[in-house]
């Protein structure tokens, strides 16, 4: 063991591409993914954009006998195991059942399943009501029904913390292969686009309320005015070094190099928010110094207050427009737990291909002293390095630095 992770598998779940390549294409070429509601009539709300996964049908990928004991955001995150799996050129079948763990982030459990089995409770009675309701909806539901597909029995467990989880969920994959677990799959997937899950995300009033798609989600900008939610996701592999060259995996994307976690005081106390403190210790177990740092991947909140913590962060960090700044889930939505990991994946998609993704739609407003990559993607440098941030209503901070390897 090097102590040193890497990423050898990445499965890809989102509004603009199923698959990393699909999605990777759409996210250069500033294809969105975000629309009109159509999986519940929106009609009755305030807020009625959403990045939906269009196109997917279970039933194609998912094995008949967990369709009934499912939520979609289950489904999805089986058939993202599994193209994970096949991108590192693993099969969990051939490895020690201890020697694989899975370790995702959650944001809302499997509200769809939960609603509709309430319904039929409320509107039926409780002999209607699904046994499989005992767990469809709980939060660690990825985690159990992905290890136990895959025959992983290794350390699992799922983290809580809204769009900061989904890098702390990876942090702590990290560990674990630190500790000696051979492979873990980590990230997170969400799926909440339905009548229950949408007044629940209503009720935290930063929800975007504009009926333009195109300017709608706009963090940084003057006219912003909220997020966009979405589902989908990306769930990763994740290896020792030494065991990725060691079997011949396919690719390395890259390692993960360094991870920060922080949390907000109350806002009457009078202390600075975390953000840019989990930023430093990120950078110092990374053992990187900022000016090392290619792009940071935003967390992109479109809450003016918000984004000027954000930018303040950033600007104190690195220095005025010195480093390119990015939020591609502008084409996706917010995907709560399954943002950040998505943001890793896309991270490293551009580390392999040196190349910074556009943040779409967005004019930078001048309140904040940033280099916000939009427009176009940019070209012509090397990204050896990136900074990915993520932050979670409650006050939770997230950053986690991801590198080029080299052997």
């Amino acid at each position: 063991m090097t102590g040193r992770v890497v990423v050898t598998g990445l499965g890809v779940a989102a509004p603009n591409g199923l698959g990393s390549d699909d999605y990777w294409a759409a996210v250069l070429g500033g294809v969105s993914g975000i629309g009109r509601i159509t999986r519940f009539d929106p009609t009755p709300y305030p807020a009625r954009l959403a990045g939906e996964i269009r196109g997917f049908d279970a039933a194609e990928s998912v094995p008949g006998r967990l369709l009934p004991q499912t939520d979609r955001m289950t489904q999805l995150a089986l058939v993202s195991a599994e193209c994970a799996f096949a991108d590192a050129g693993v099969r969990p079948e051939e490895l020690p059942e201890y020697d694989m763990g899975v370790v995702t982030a959650s944001f809302s459990g499997g509200f769809e399943f939960g609603q509709n089995e309430l319904r039929n409770l409320w509107s039926r009675g409780g002999q209607y009501v699904s046994a499989y309701q005992s767990f469809a909806w709980f939060y660690a539901v990825n985690s159990g029904q992905i290890s136990i597909r895959n025959g992983m029995r290794g350390p699992s467990g799922v983290l809580v913390s809204d769009q900061a989880g989904g890098l702390d969920a990876v942090a702590q994959a990290r560990r674990q292969v630190r500790k000696g677990t051979r492979l873990m799959v980590s990230g997170g997937i969400d799926a909440m686009l339905c009548p229950w899950g949408w007044v629940a995300l209503l009720t935290s009033g930063r929800l975007s309320t504009s009926q333009d798609p195109a300017r709608a989600y706009l963090p940084f900008d003057a006219e912003a005015a909220g997020h966009i939610p979405g589902e989908g996701g990306a769930l990763l592999v994740l290896e020792d070094a030494n065991t990725a060259e060691s079997r011949g995996a396919p690719r390395i994307y890259g390692e993960i190099a360094g991870h920060g976690s922080t949390f907000d005081p109350k806002p009457e106390a009078g202390h600075a928010p975390g953000l840019q403190r989990a930023i430093d210790i990120a950078l110092s177990d990374a053992g990187t110094r900022p000016d090392q740092v290619d792009v940071v991947f935003s967390d992109a909140a479109a809450v003016p207050e918000l984004d000027r913590i954000e930018a303040e962060a950033i600007t104190k960090t690195f220095g005025v427009g010195a480093v390119p700044v990015t939020a591609p889930k502008t084409t996706t939505g917010r995907l709560y737990s399954g943002a950040a990991p998505l943001d890793l994946a896309t991270a490293f998609l551009a580390i392999r291909d040196d190349v910074i993704p556009p943040t779409t739609a967005v004019s930078l407003s001048g309140e904040y002293d940033i280099d916000l990559v939009t427009g176009s993607p940019r070209t012509g440098k090397p990204v050896d390095v990136a900074l990915v941030l993520a932050r979670g209503q409650g006050g939770f901070n997230s950053a986690v630095v991801v590198r080029k390897y080299e052997s």
